[in-house]
């Protein structure tokens, strides 16, 4: 038996989130009935984050035990071929038995959301990327993402249905790109709660429109509490783009 790491790629845009559930097919469903037909297993995959419907990875790190003679390293070949073409495995490689992609200390996560910020929508940009007419002031919303970076209680910036008992993560930088109409906010940290980049996202777009003072990003922060927020941007703009353990890269 050998624990075999895989670095997966997926548009989510037509499945129900990354954890299996009764309601609708999802990315570890497919995972584990493709790579169960190929090795002959039963097969549990474990992954670093349980990414929600229509959002999607370039990064997302899994394990998986396996007996199968397939090399470690040609299993991300093997499996490709019985990929449907909006999930792909980026590599594979053999880890310690122990290895657990969620529970290691040093993690670093990085999601990316994109925004499309023209008078009128681009259908190609529409399954990666946020539709938003209004103009957006950038510069107003680099001032208040200023206020999340660092360890905080993001109490005020995660669903209410989160089942985690401590809600104190570090954000260690966030950037907003702009080239055109497309906007890019990029946060990285060591973790993050339930829908919490989508509502950094959603309150830094409010910013950005004028609804809130820059400042109001602080208040927020520090009233820790889910109804002094505002609203949670919608999936699609969402991106996990990948995941750093401290070590050499992966692929």
């Amino acid at each position: 038996m050998k624990r075999v790491r895989i670095v997966v790629a997926y548009d989510g845009t037509d499945y129900c989130g990354w954890q299996i559930q009764p309601n609708g097919i999802t990315i570890e469903e497919v995972l584990n009935r493709e790579i169960g037909r190929l090795t002959g297993e039963e097969i549990r995959i474990i992954g670093a984050s349980r990414t929600d419907s229509g959002v999607h990875a370039l990064g997302n790190v899994a394990v998986f035990d396996t007996s199968s003679r397939i090399p470690p390293e040609r299993m991300a070949y093997a499996i490709n071929q019985r990929m449907p073409e909006d999930i792909v495995i980026v590599g594979s490689e053999e880890v310690p038995a122990d290895w657990h992609p969620r529970y290691r200390d040093g993690i670093t996560k990085i999601y990316e959301y994109h925004i499309y910020n023209h008078g009128t929508p681009n259908p190609l940009r529409r399954r990666y990327s946020t539709y938003i007419s209004f103009p957006l002031d950038v510069g107003r919303m680099r001032e208040g993402a200023a206020y999340l970076i660092g360890e905080h209680d993001f109490a005020s910036f995660c669903n209410v249905k989160t089942n985690a008992s401590d809600t104190v993560r570090t954000v260690r930088d966030i950037s907003i790109a702009a080239r055109g109409p497309e906007i890019t906010v990029r946060v990285t940290g060591n973790g993050f709660l339930y829908n919490m980049v989508r509502i950094i996202a959603g309150t830094l777009i409010r910013v950005g429109r004028g609804f809130y003072e820059p400042e109001r990003i602080r208040d927020i922060l520090e009233a820790r509490e889910r109804t002094a927020d505002g609203v949670t941007a919608p999936p699609n703009g969402l991106v996990l783009v990948g995941i750093d353990y401290g070590e050499p890269d992966l692929f």
